[in-house]
């Protein structure tokens, strides 16, 4: 068993405890942008920063596999056999994962795109058999040589024709999926345009979506955990006591401050969620492992949200990392849904 089985294992068993919480890295942007996806490097003193090269994001993200916090790196297919070439998961712990499509919306890092205004559809670029085995007709009993294990996405719109179309696509995904014994964990996205739902009834409705989208579904094809959107304490902790089987993660969105990551893993735990997975939170971050650190600590609960920032400020100084904010700006909260008694705004 890997690290990510045993601990989904003890979750679904209620023998959860925070050393149990999943943490994994979204490095999968180049799925929906171009050069941004790689995050940005100092060129040097007094120079600009630019983006990294794909080479450089390649052994960017192999240190990340190498310090072994997270439990799960998330990237494209093209990446991941990039990483396998390299060496970086031979002696590892840390579960690839591949994202198996994306959606529309994804693409909203494409500059002078505006894929992202319009209602998003599903598209698929990845082969499953190839990401698996290398080869797009495996033989009986063939080895694992990339990943089992990948991201499906799906974006509610409450629509019924696009809806209806999105879970079509989700279901010819899953029957190709059961045939070759490809894993999945289900990103579900909040709707990309706008529905008139409030921020109470955003988060019923993305439940009832994501429960019913499932219903349908045996064991055997039910996703390994939830990637969701997080709709507030209320909207997570129904979902997560809903049904104890169904391990419900969070995703990042946007890069925020340093509070901000902080404070969302924070209250995903406390709310019933046992993942994070966050991409630009991580990946725009001025030291990623630094902040990996200390993700890792807040999910254990041996420090709080605002004393890491503190301490990661601290770490950014003693590395002679000029932080993007000072101190008391990356202390703010600044994403609506984490304030205290947040205000139902129309989404």
């Amino acid at each position: 068993m890997t690290r990510l089985d045993r601990k989904l294992a003890n979750i679904r068993a209620g023998r959860y405890s925070r050393a149990d919480f999943i943490i994994a890295d979204a490095k999968d942007g180049d799925m929906g942008s171009g050069t941004s996806a790689t995050g940005f490097i100092q060129a040097g003193k007094d120079k600009a920063r630019r983006p990294r090269t794909r080479s450089e994001f390649i052994d960017h993200i192999g240190t990340i596999i190498e310090q072994g916090v997270v439990d799960i790196m998330l990237t494209s297919v093209s990446n991941l056999e990039l990483l396998h070439e390299r060496g970086f998961y031979r002696a590892s712990e840390v579960k690839p994962a591949i994202r198996a499509n994306d959606t529309t919306d994804c693409w909203a890092g494409v500059r002078h795109g505006d894929y992202a205004k319009h209602p998003s559809r599903p598209f698929r670029s990845a082969n499953l058999a190839r990401a698996m085995f290398g080869t797009a007709k495996p033989s009986p009993g063939q080895p694992v040589t990339g990943t089992d294990l990948g991201l499906y996405s799906v974006t509610f719109l409450n629509d019924v024709e696009a809806d209806s179309r999105a879970l079509n696509e989700f279901a010819r995904f899953r029957e190709e999926a059961g045939a070759i014994g490809f894993k999945y964990f289900y990103e579900v996205f909040n709707p990309n345009v706008a529905t008139g739902l409030d921020r109470r009834q955003l988060g019923e409705y993305m439940n009832d979506s994501i429960l019913r989208s499932l219903a349908g579904l045996t064991k055997a094809e039910r996703p390994q955990f939830l990637k969701i959107v997080y709709n507030g304490p209320k909207a997570l902790e129904e979902l997560a006591s809903f049904d104890p089987s169904l391990v419900v993660g969070v995703l990042g969105g946007g890069a925020g401050t340093t509070r901000d990551t902080f404070e969302l893993l924070s209250q995903a735990e406390r709310h019933g969620g046992r993942v994070a997975l966050f991409g630009r939170k991580i990946n725009l971050a001025e030291a990623p492992l630094e902040l990996l650190l200390l993700m890792r600590q807040v999910a254990d609960g041996t420090i709080a949200p605002e004393e890491a920032v503190r301490a990661y400020h601290g770490r950014l100084h003693i590395l002679g990392i000029a932080p993007s904010r000072s101190l008391e700006d990356d202390l703010a909260i600044t994403e609506e849904v984490l304030k205290p008694g947040a205000v139902a705004k129309a989404a």
